[in-house]
C-alpha cells in the first residue's frame, strides 16, 4: 500500500494523521502548522506588544522547551521583543539538575539569556527540605504538589520581575487548559474558572501578566514538534508528582478525545464563549500586599507565607 502524501503541500509523504482536522501532514508542514498556530494564538488574544520583554517559563520539559524554540524563531517577526528564559530551581535532588542543564544548553543554542530563581535563595529552603519538614510535623492536609505549585508560581513571578519582563509565557497546552477547566468545575471553583485565561488580566503592578501561546496545541503535538526539531528535554517525571484529581481527569479526557475526536477543543472553546458571562458572576478581589513579604494577596498574609510559617 502506497504511503499517502501530505494534505497540505501534496509533495512529501505524510507521517502524521491529525485526527481532529482530517489532515495528513509531512514533517515540514506539521512543524509549520504548529508555529502558525502559535502566531495565530498570540494575535487572537493580543498577547504581545511590539516592544515587550518576554520571559519564558522553562522547566526542562517538552512543552516549555518547544515553546521557547518556537518563540525564538518568531523573533524575526517581532525584532523589538526581548526574550529571556526563566527557570525555577526547586531543589529536588537527582531531578532538577538535569533539567537545568538541558534548559541552559538550549538557551545557548538559541542565543537566549537564561535566568534561574531558586527556592533556597528565595525561601531559605529547598523543596526537599520543605517536604521533609512537612512530613516531620505531620502536615498531611496538602500534597507536595500543592506546596510546590504555590511556591513555584511566586518564584516564577519574582524571576520575571527581576529581569523586568512585561509578559511571562508558560508552556500550558490544550490538555493542561482543559484539565484545569474540569478540575475547577468539579471543585465548584467558578472564580478560577473565570480567571484562568489564555492571557491573564492586569490585576496588580507586582504581577507579571501571563500568556499561554500553546493553549490550542495538543500535548502530543507539542511533544512531536520537540522530537522533529531535535529539542532535547527531560522526560523523567518529578518524584513528587502525585496530583490524583488531575491524573484522573487527564485519563478521562484522553479516553473521550480518542472516542469522540475534538473533545478537548470543544471544552476549551465552550469555556472561552462562557467566560464573559462567568466574569459577571464573580466578585473582583481587592488585592493588598502581604504584611510579611509585601507581595500581592487578597488577605493579610499570603498563601506562600502561610505555608512557610507552618514549617518553620
Amino acid at each position: 500500500m502506497d504511503t499517502p502524501v501530505c494534505s497540505v503541500c501534496k509533495k512529501y509523504s505524510a507521517f502524521y494523521y491529525r485526527q481532529y482536522s482530517g489532515e495528513r501532514l509531512c514533517k515540514k508542514c506539521f512543524t509549520s502548522s504548529i508555529e502558525a498556530k502559535v502566531r495565530t494564538t498570540i494575535t487572537r488574544y493580543r498577547m504581545l506588544k511590539f516592544n515587550d520583554h518576554l520571559a519564558v517559563a522553562v522547566s526542562g520539559g517538552k512543552d516549555s522547551l518547544a515553546l521557547l524554540y518556537i518563540l525564538a524563531k518568531l523573533r524575526r517577526f517581532r525584532p523589538q521583543t526581548t526574550l529571556t528564559a526563566v527557570t525555577v530551581d526547586e531543589g529536588i535532588e537527582g531531578y532538577r539538575d538535569e533539567a537545568l542543564m538541558i534548559a541552559d544548553n538550549l538557551c545557548k543554542k538559541l542565543d537566549v539569556s537564561h535566568h534561574v530563581v531558586s527556592f533556597k535563595q528565595l525561601y531559605g529552603f529547598t523543596l526537599d527540605e520543605i517536604i521533609g519538614r512537612v512530613q516531620e510535623r505531620g502536615l498531611c492536609e496538602l500534597t507536595p504538589c500543592a506546596y510546590c505549585g504555590v511556591l513555584r508560581r511566586r518564584a516564577m513571578n519574582v524571576g520575571a520581575r527581576e529581569i523586568k519582563a512585561t509578559k511571562l509565557a508558560t508552556g500550558h497546552t490544550l490538555d493542561d487548559q482543559t484539565q484545569t477547566v474540569l478540575m475547577n468545575i468539579f471543585r465548584g471553583d467558578i472564580s478560577r474558572l473565570a480567571k484562568d485565561k489564555p492571557m491573564t488580566d492586569e490585576v496588580h503592578r507586582l504581577f507579571v501578566q501571563k500568556i499561554k501561546p500553546f493553549c490550542e496545541v495538543p500535548e502530543k503535538e507539542s511533544a512531536l514538534y520537540a522530537y522533529i526539531k531535535k529539542v532535547g528535554f527531560q522526560d523523567t517525571p518529578c518524584p513528587y508528582a502525585n496530583e490524583a484529581l488531575r491524573n484522573d481527569i487527564r485519563g478521562l479526557l484522553n479516553r473521550l478525545d480518542q472516542k469522540h475526536t475534538g473533545t478537548k477543543f470543544a471544552v476549551f472553546r465552550a469555556v472561552e464563549k462562557l467566560r464573559p458571562a462567568l466574569e459577571l458572576t464573580v466578585k473582583k478581589e481587592t488585592l493588598v500586599v502581604c504584611s510579611e513579604c509585601g507581595e500581592p494577596t487578597s488577605s493579610v498574609l499570603c498563601k506562600t507565607c502561610e505555608m512557610l510559617h507552618a514549617i518553620r
